[in-house]
């Protein structure tokens, strides 16, 4: 069937604009401005986006599965306790389904490419979020249930996806308000200053993972003695936690591509692995998680604040708001701006001087 079908031609790096340019990959790049046709065929043929979209497609219904399994099988409309658990594999199934598509779309344009990661940031927003309401309910040391920290957890935890959401699409666009009535193919912080951008991403999400993880760390790497709540889902915990540091380490430091460009285009470089370790963190982050949440029931009920609409559900509802706004923000001077038009050599010009991805 597929040989019937005229997939689309892929390129080599010095053939498309700094814009859609990986680092240290070489070949395997699609059209800079491929239709959405183009962009899902693309997905069955071997490019060196086509794993990207996979490993994180493939495993959104994994999740789905798992969350449709809590639905049907617990009393979800009337027991409070499971619904931080729903929260969490909501925000399971919606990242890697906005990643891939993030990664599936972005080869329609420079504008569509930084809209669809938008939408990637905030979904990965509300997968800390999704984490920080699990931890306050079924993950808290003993010792710090009813605390002040406890407390203002999950509100400083929703304060965060608001950083978080900003600072990822600033380190692609700057300011929106600086843009208007600008040529903005030109004032992109990544083209301005590239390095800035990358350090500003990659913090915009080790901030709230370093703040979300707070109680986590305490109970497996410090607390001793009463209170810790060491048991033997400790084990599992520093599984998911090692992952997430091969995961930022991978996102970081581009390898192992840049020990050999070229040679990892397609199958095996950085962001490839990044997914997969991504993935299956959460998987035994997940596996953690229920297994606090059923041992830990009975102390929990007697001990800790009840969990309420505002604490889960409500914040959930807060988050999806504010980063919708966000990407509304950040979307609209790219929707308004002047549009070079497809076949001028102003809007080759103008292509070739953004910066690499």
């Amino acid at each position: 069937m597929l040989s019937l079908i005229k997939l689309p031609r892929v390129f080599n790096v010095h053939q498309v604009p700094k814009a859609f340019q990986e680092d240290s990959i070489i070949s395997g790049y699609r059209h800079p401005r491929s239709s959405a046709t183009d962009c899902v065929l693309s997905l069955f043929q071997l490019t060196n986006e086509t794993l990207n979209v996979w490993t994180h497609f493939l495993p959104t219904w994994y999740f789905l599965w798992k969350l449709l399994t809590v639905v049907c099988m617990q009393d979800v409309w009337n027991d409070a306790y499971t619904w931080p658990l729903l929260v969490f594999l909501l925000s399971c199934c919606v990242y890697p389904l906005a990643s891939s598509c993030a990664h599936t779309f972005s080869t329609m344009s420079t504008r569509a490419r930084h809209i669809c990661f938008f939408f990637d940031y905030g979904a990965l927003s509300f997968y800390s979020l999704g984490s920080a309401i699990t931890y306050s309910a079924y993950v808290m040391p003993d010792s710090w249930m009813n605390s002040l920290f406890h407390a203002y957890y999950v509100p400083v935890a929703v304060f965060n996806t608001i950083i978080c959401t900003t600072m990822a699409c600033y380190s692609r666009l700057g300011l929106p308000f600086l843009h208007y009535n600008h040529d903005i193919t030109e004032r992109f912080l990544e083209c301005q200053r590239p390095k800035l951008g990358k350090v500003v991403r990659i913090s915009a999400f080790t901030y709230p993972y370093l703040f979300d993880n707070i109680p986590l760390f305490y109970r497996i790497f410090l607390c001793v003695g009463e209170g810790c709540t060491a048991n033997e889902v400790n084990s599992v915990h520093i599984y998911h936690t090692l992952l997430a540091f091969l995961t930022g380490f991978l996102f970081a430091t581009h390898l192992p591509e840049r020990l050999a460009p070229g040679c990892f285009d397609y199958i095996g470089h950085s962001h490839q692995l990044f997914h997969v370790c991504g993935i299956i963190g959460t998987h035994f982050q997940m596996k953690a998680i229920e297994m606090d949440m059923a041992l830990r029931r009975p102390w929990l009920q007697a001990h800790a604040p009840p969990i309420t609409f505002n604490s889960s559900l409500g914040a959930t509802m807060l988050c999806i708001l504010l980063s919708l706004v966000i990407i509304y923000l950040f979307s609209c001077p790219l929707l308004r701006g002047p549009a070079p038009s497809k076949g001028s050599s102003k809007g080759s010009s103008m292509a070739r001087k953004c910066c690499r991805d």
